[in-house]
């Protein structure tokens, strides 16, 4: 309902009708144990009364904690961050903690930072989810922690998956199957520089004759990267017979160049993607692809930026979790 059937009701309205002040009322919003059973009470009944939805920036205002967390995405058509968020919600529901989602690329036109938003909603921390740029500006109060990214910011900690043990998990896989003609296709990320690196250690170290050939294009991990990625890569060496990819969207798009090309996968040429994202699990893709535990990524996040929040004083850590290689139905042996 409303106020005098006029307006919202307010948290102003609240306190007023529960005989508090709207610190108080703030405090039972927050669910502080500070409040008495009986006041706490007296606001819900207020609140039902009133149907007084709360704002976010009123709450944080009135009290001294805004129990938001902001999150800032590389790009929400990226199914990685949807297993990542679910591991952040889990670390941080539990104390209270609501999550408020950015991307970074969203508003570009506008020339605005969803950093600055977060600050003006007073947020108790930020998570950088994938590859931050170096100049963030960020103050030193507040707490950060960067998820899935490899590059390095100030007072920063770091959880994200160990690219490189992946990128060794890839080439064995292949190699195990007979492989001896590899391909890698990547484009612009950190993460895809560390996974390369490991798919390249990973056949030179197992002496098998085996040789790999890249291309990188200066973009982003996308589907139409990977399928001009492979268009190049084929065009300069058809002897290929397995390609790996620096995530799943670019092995989709290798897929489709090798379709186009009449290339059956994985009769022909087998195919390994990275991140084990949703789609690559449905059955009609069946995209063998290693886990990067995106889930524990963002679960441990939540924790770094939890005890960050409790201690700004830590030291800054780096975290790797292991993946694993997760073998569906694109990749034979030779």
């Amino acid at each position: 309902m409303t106020v005098g059937d006029a307006r919202p009701a307010t948290i102003y309205d609240v306190a007023a009708r529960a005989g508090v002040s709207k610190s108080l009322v703030s405090l039972v919003l927050q669910r502080s144990p500070r409040v008495s059973d009986q006041r706490r009470a007296a606001v819900l009944q207020a609140i039902q009364e009133l149907d007084y939805r709360p704002s976010t920036a009123a709450v944080s205002l009135a009290g001294t904690r805004s129990r938001t967390i902001g999150v800032v995405l590389d790009d929400f058509r990226n199914q990685w961050f949807v297993d990542l968020l679910t591991g952040l919600r889990e670390s941080l529901q539990d104390q209270g903690h609501r999550l408020v989602v950015a991307d970074r690329f969203l508003n570009t036109g506008l020339d605005a930072s969803p950093v600055e938003g977060f600050l003006s909603m007073r947020v108790e921390g930020i998570v950088i989810a994938g590859e931050p740029d170096t100049d963030l500006a960020v103050p030193a109060s507040t707490p950060i922690v960067i998820a899935g990214g490899r590059v390095a910011i100030p007072r920063a900690d770091t959880v994200a998956n160990d690219d490189r043990a992946g990128g060794r998990m890839a080439a064995e896989h292949l190699l195990g199957l007979g492989h001896t003609a590899l391909g890698f296709v990547g484009a612009r990320s950190a993460a895809a520089v560390e996974r390369r690196a490991g798919f390249e250690a990973g056949v030179a170290d197992a002496r098998t004759g085996a040789t790999v050939v890249t291309t990188i294009l200066p973009e982003e991990l996308t589907e139409d990267a990977g399928m001009r990625a492979a268009r190049a890569l084929f065009d300069e060496h058809p002897d290929v017979t397995a390609v790996f990819a620096a995530n799943d969207v670019m092995a989709l798009g290798a897929m489709s160049e090798l379709a186009a090309r009449g290339l059956r996968v994985p009769e022909d040429v087998s195919v390994i993607g990275y991140d084990d994202t949703p789609i690559a699990a449905t059955r009609f893709v069946g995209l063998t692809s290693i886990d990067d535990r995106s889930v524990e990524i963002g679960r441990g996040a939540g924790e770094r930026l939890l005890a960050r929040i409790a201690d700004p004083g830590l030291v800054a850590t780096e975290v790797l979790v292991e993946p694993h290689l997760v073998a569906r139905r694109t990749t034979a042996p030779r």
